[in-house]
């Protein structure tokens, strides 16, 4: 109990310290808010109304704490720019497709990754081995805009096997969304494949070296059972710390492959918000990816603890 009460008063400093440094480091943001709202054309007395109307004028210090009492009703604010659309509105709008394009991505990267991995080490420095080592050195070395534009010329304009641009929500049909959602994820699950294959290959095989497998094999075991149910499983924390740190950078990182297929996520919010002055948006929104951060690395520390109970006895 004092370990967990000890991790969640982490966790709580950790979030505290996140939403002072993007409250200070936006607020002093270089610019004008109020030049960037209304142009470079107005008199000083209106850029002073709306300083003032926005309590730009206040200190640093009390901005931040009326905006951290607003944080904790669950109001990020009203964006600066017009239509003046509710912040919290806008990236919960913007949330839901960067996670869906994560968790969707991760999957279809994992799939292909563990089977890869487990053919690879089986026979390291084999033909097979050499083949997909080979396979993932090239895809690493493809930039996401590039894979993203071979994948529409392909499968859009050669086949017109999936939409170019656009987007469609969960609500407005399964079937629709993840069409619609096919080939970004295929672009960002692309980009994933790679790094997880060459983790995990790594940690099995020297899993299959430990005195536990070579007692398996003697035993006269299947290899496929060996691999799956005795070595995937201690070969398997260093994929899941890379697992959550993916998961939290996608949210925020897939700004290009939003931009070129159109999709209305997290990264594009948060540029274009930067490009219009729209501070509370980008406050927002980067408390937002920060605290996915912290709170995905707290949920790998719980994972290390269900995979393997002696993290769990020892932290007790």
């Amino acid at each position: 109990m004092k370990a967990a009460a000890g991790k969640v008063a982490q966790l709580l400093v950790v979030m505290f310290l996140v939403s002072l440094g993007t409250f200070s480091l936006t607020s002093l943001m270089p610019g004008d808010p109020a030049v960037a709202i209304l142009g470079d054309n107005q008199s000083p007395e209106a850029y002073a109304e709306l300083r003032d109307k926005l309590g730009l004028n206040e200190p640093l210090v009390e901005r931040y704490f009326t905006w951290l009492g607003h944080v904790f009703q669950g109001d990020l604010g009203t964006s600066m720019v017009p239509p003046n659309e509710d912040v919290t509105s806008l990236i919960g709008s913007a949330f839901a497709v960067s996670i869906e394009l994560a968790v969707l991505a991760l999957v279809v990267a994992l799939v292909v990754s563990i089977p890869l991995a487990m053919i690879s080490a089986r026979r390291p420095d084999g033909l097979l081995d050499r083949a997909a080592s080979a396979t993932t050195f090239g895809i690493m070395s493809v930039p996401s805009f590039v894979s993203g534009l071979v994948l529409i010329a392909l499968l859009v304009n050669q086949l017109h096997l999936f939409p170019r641009v656009g987007w469609v929500g969960v609500t407005d049909g399964l079937g629709q969304n993840l069409y619609h959602a096919a080939l970004p994820v295929i672009t960002i699950a692309l980009l994933e494949i790679p790094t997880f294959t060459r983790v995990l290959r790594g940690d099995l095989v020297r899993t299959l070296q430990e005195d536990f497998v070579l007692s398996a094999r003697a035993k006269g075991m299947p290899a496929w059972r060996i691999m799956i149910f005795d070595a995937f499983r201690p070969s398997s924390y260093s994929l899941i710390t890379v697992l959550g740190l993916s998961l939290a950078q996608l949210i925020g990182s897939t700004v290009i492959v939003e931009t070129l297929f159109s999709l209305p996520g997290m990264g594009r919010l948060v540029v274009s918000s930067a490009s219009q002055g729209n501070i509370t948006v980008i406050q927002g929104a980067v408390l937002v990816i920060a605290a996915c951060y912290v709170l995905i690395n707290a949920g790998v520390d719980l994972m290390y603890s269900v995979i393997d109970p002696r993290i769990r006895r020892v932290g007790a």
